[in-house]
C-alpha cells in the first residue's frame, strides 16, 4: 500500500483517512476524489474534484494507484430517491470497472451494519454472515444491501484483487455531523415508543480498523461496531437534552408530514428512518478482533461521551 485514492475524501470520514493515511512513512501519495473540495493541505495528498460515477482509470494509472478506499456515499436522504441510488450504487460500480481496468491490487469498500436492515426478527447480534435486508423504504439501508452484493461478485470475479468489505455501525466522534446528530442534538427530542438500543464506533476506532485491514491485506467482510450498546434516552440526557416518548403511530404521521413539506427544523429524514430506532440492529464484532487481534480504544458509551465533549467544547 503506497499510493491510495480515497472516494468522498471531503467527507467526514473520507478527510479522516486522508489526514491519517498521509501521516504514514510508507504512503508515498494519497489521492482523494469529491465533488466538493478538499480543504485540507498536505505535500502528499492530490486532490481531484469529479463525481464518483465518472469513469477514474487514468486517474488511476497516473498515480500508480495500488488501493483504492470508497467512502463517496450520499448519507442525508434526498427527497430525490433516483438521485440517491444512481449516485450511490452506479458510483460504485463505475469505480470498480476503474479500479480493474489500472490494475487496482486492493479495494476496502465502507458499508455499513444498516445493509442488514431494520426488522423484528434481526438476529441478535447480527454477523457478517446474516443476511442482508436493507429495508426498501429507507434509501440509504436499501443502497447498503444492493452494493454490498455487487462489491462481493467483484471479488469472486477478480480474486488477483483483495477486496474488504468494513460494515461499521453509527460512526461517532467529533466529526459527527449528519441528520442523527442534529436530531439528538435537540432540546426536546421525540422518540418512538417503544424503541431499541443501538451502538457506536469512535471514528479513530474506525481507521484504525480500516488501516489494519488493509495493511495485513485482509479480504472479507468485517463488522465494525463497539462493545455494549446504549438506550436512546442515554444518549438525549447526556447531551442535556430530554427525551420525550410519543406512540409509534403518531410520530411517523407527523414525520412523514414534515418531511413531505420539506420542514427541516421538524425532520431531516423520513419516517422509515424511524425504524432504526425501534428495531435492534446490533452487530458482533468478534470476527475483527479474533481475526487480526482487534483492540478497540473506545466502547459504544465512551465513545459517544468523546462527541458529548466536543458538542459542550462548541457551545461554551
Amino acid at each position: 500500500m503506497r499510493n491510495v485514492l480515497i472516494t468522498g475524501s471531503s467527507g467526514y470520514f473520507g478527510r479522516k483517512l486522508v489526514a491519517f493515511l498521509a501521516e504514514r512513512s510508507e504512503i508515498e501519495r494519497v489521492i482523494g476524489t469529491d465533488v466538493r473540495p478538499l480543504t485540507m493541505k498536505h505535500s502528499k495528498v492530490t486532490f481531484r474534484e469529479m463525481d464518483v460515477r465518472r469513469p477514474c482509470e487514468d486517474l488511476l494509472r497516473k498515480h500508480d494507484v495500488d488501493t483504492v478506499i470508497h467512502t463517496a456515499w450520499v448519507l442525508p436522504p434526498l427527497h430525490d430517491k433516483t438521485k440517491m441510488e444512481d449516485i450511490n450504487i452506479n458510483g460504485t460500480k463505475t469505480l470498480l470497472n476503474s479500479a480493474s481496468k489500472a490494475g487496482v491490487q486492493q479495494i476496502l469498500y465502507t458499508s455499513s451494519t444498516t445493509a442488514y436492515g431494520f426488522h423484528p426478527d434481526n438476529e441478535n447480534p447480527l454477523t457478517e454472515s446474516s443476511p442482508l435486508r436493507g429495508n426498501d423504504d429507507f434509501t440509504y439501508s436499501k443502497c447498503k444491501r444492493i452494493v454490498d452484493p455487487i462489491v462481493q461478485d467483484f471479488a469472486k470475479r477478480h480474486p488477483e484483487v483483495i477486496v474488504t468489505i468494513v460494515r461499521p455501525c453509527f460512526v461517532v466522534g467529533p466529526g459527527f455531523d449528519n441528520p442523527m446528530s442534529t436530531f439528538l442534538r435537540r432540546k426536546l427530542v421525540p422518540l418512538p415508543f417503544p424503541r431499541s438500543a443501538l451502538q457506536f464506533v469512535h471514528e479513530d476506532d474506525l481507521v484504525d480498523a480500516m488501516y489494519q485491514l488493509l495493511a495485513r491485506r485482509k479480504a472479507g467482510i468485517y463488522n465494525v461496531a463497539g462493545d455494549g450498546v446504549m438506550t436512546f434516552d442515554d444518549v438525549v440526557k447526556m447531551l442535556g437534552n430530554r427525551p420525550i416518548s410519543v406512540p409509534f403511530r403518531l410520530l411517523w404521521i407527523v414525520n412523514n408530514l414534515a418531511w413531505r413539506l420539506r420542514l427541516t427544523f421538524l425532520t431531516e429524514f423520513p419516517s422509515a428512518g424511524l425504524n432504526m430506532m425501534r428495531y435492534f440492529w446490533l452487530a458482533s464484532n468478534e470476527k475483527l478482533k479474533k481475526e487480526i487481534g482487534f483492540t478497540y480504544r473506545y466502547d459504544t458509551r465512551t465513545a459517544f461521551e468523546d462527541f458529548v465533549r466536543h458538542v459542550r467544547r462548541g457551545t461554551s
